[in-house]
């Protein structure tokens, strides 16, 4: 599935409307004057005398305005006037916009899949050399790879998550003596420890997402896959190298399954209607010990909950098989492409390829960057500061969101629906095989 991370923190349980987001209107809370702003970071962008450049996404709402904030000091002083319009249903129609001539100047992609169907089809424009440059730079070659195309880079990476991070309390932790388990078995172990206690189920999740229904089940097996696997066949089977249907991915959903599908581990009945967002929600209350989810489930806690070590809930990372198992994550991002060519869009795209513009961001809050230039202190959280700190770890493993690299009808179709059958009652062996029959050919 798309896990594209931003729209899936802001998806609303109800539908909504297209949201436009334009600079000049966000005046006097993002952007400066040119006598209050320091604009020693930009004069090598030179100025543009007020040339507008067009940008659309899916994110929205308060990301949004920190997005527009972290690069109004840039256009202020560069004189580009930047308009960013925000819509839930950029994915699904980028494509359509874009044949009809209709495409943003650039677009923030959330699939790696979707920045090859737009490669593919003739309507992304090649990346600038600055560009080029910045991410060769700033990131590693895994993720400029995720934006390359038959040897054709097409975008630099923007925002980041990390997967496999599993929810708890602190202080319930603390006061059952609960210890943070090493590897998959500890964890297991952990599990039907709570589970003994019997006044609450270790674990709580939430599946539904509307039309993408189903996306949270995908990075359980992800995680699966990847730990017990390894990363070559994880990739091997993100590039159908080996079938979906193989003993390798078989293990991962049985894996999952010991918890997804065990009633006295979750509540099965509740998985397909609760609501992702809501899905952690019960170690608040202490309905429920452990939640899977990634870094950007930070926001959903609300207001006011105290996301550190000590505070009402924190994460650690899905552990290993063994504990001395080298660090493996999921994750996923975003991709910033261009349709169009000018001298501004250049520039645009030059200046959020910068350390500059990631540390911007990252300082607004609620998000992380695998930019390597990004300086951990700049997080809004201690669990986001960790984060970014196994971004920028070299001895650690990172695969993108397997579902975002598969074929659509595989990665936000077959897998999603797959997943809902499965915890509804279907077989893994009927499952996988579903989905092996869906891959195109």
């Amino acid at each position: 599935m798309s896990s594209a991370f931003q729209r899936r923190l802001l998806m609303p349980i109800a539908a909504a409307g297209v949201i436009g987001l334009a600079l000049a209107g966000c005046t006097g809370d993002v952007t400066q004057s040119k006598g209050d702003t320091d604009c020693s970071d930009y004069e090598s962008y030179g100025t543009f005398d007020g040339d507008e450049v067009t940008i659309s996404g899916t994110i929205v709402e308060e990301e949004a305005d920190r997005l527009i904030a972290s690069w109004a000091d840039f256009a202020t002083c560069t004189d580009i006037k930047v308009d960013y319009q925000g819509s839930r249903d950029f994915e699904g129609n980028i494509a359509q916009l874009a044949e009809g001539g209709n495409a943003p100047d650039i677009g923030i992609v959330p699939q790696p899949g979707l920045v090859a169907l737009l490669a593919e089809n003739g309507y992304l424009k090649p990346a600038p050399a600055a560009v080029e440059a910045n991410v060769d730079k700033f990131w590693s070659p895994d993720w400029k790879a995720y934006s390359t195309l038959d040897g054709v880079f097409y975008g630099a990476p923007m925002l980041a998550s990390v997967k496999g991070y599993i929810w708890y309390s602190p202080a319930e932790f603390k006061d059952k003596g609960y210890e943070t388990p090493k590897t998959l078995d500890e964890l297991m172990k952990l599990t039907q420890t709570i589970a003994d206690e019997g006044d609450h189920l270790p674990w709580c999740a939430g599946l539904e997402s509307g039309e993408a229904t189903g996306w949270p089940g995908t990075d359980w097996i992800e995680d699966f896959v990847l730990r017990q696997s390894g990363p070559d066949v994880y990739d091997q089977w993100v590039k159908h190298e080996i079938p979906f249907n193989d003993p390798a991915i078989v293990a991962a959903f049985d894996a999952a399954g010991d918890i997804l599908k065990n009633a006295e581990y979750i509540d099965t009945q509740s998985l397909i209607s609760t609501p992702f967002q809501e899905g952690g929600l019960g170690i608040l209350d202490g309905t429920c010990s452990l939640h899977h989810q990634a870094s950007f489930y930070e926001v959903n806690w609300g207001e006011g909950v105290d996301v550190s070590p000590d505070g009402d809930v924190y994460a650690f990372l899905m552990p290993p098989v063994k504990a001395d198992d080298p660090l493996a994550v999921t994750g996923g991002g975003e991709t910033v492409v261009a349709f169009k060519e000018s001298d501004a869009i250049t520039a645009v795209l030059t200046h959020m390829s910068t350390d500059t513009f990631a540390n911007l961001r990252v300082e607004q809050g609620g998000t992380v960057s695998a930019n390597n230039g990004v300086d951990p202190s700049l997080a809004s959280s201690p669990l986001l500061k960790d984060t970014i700190e196994i971004l920028q770890d070299p001895n650690a493993t990172f695969r993108y969101d397997g579902s975002d690299l598969m074929p659509g009808a595989v990665g936000s179709n077959s897998f999603w629906k797959g997943i809902v059958g499965w915890v509804s009652g279907d077989s893994t062996q009927q499952t996988v095989d579903t989905i092996e029959s869906s891959w195109p050919k």
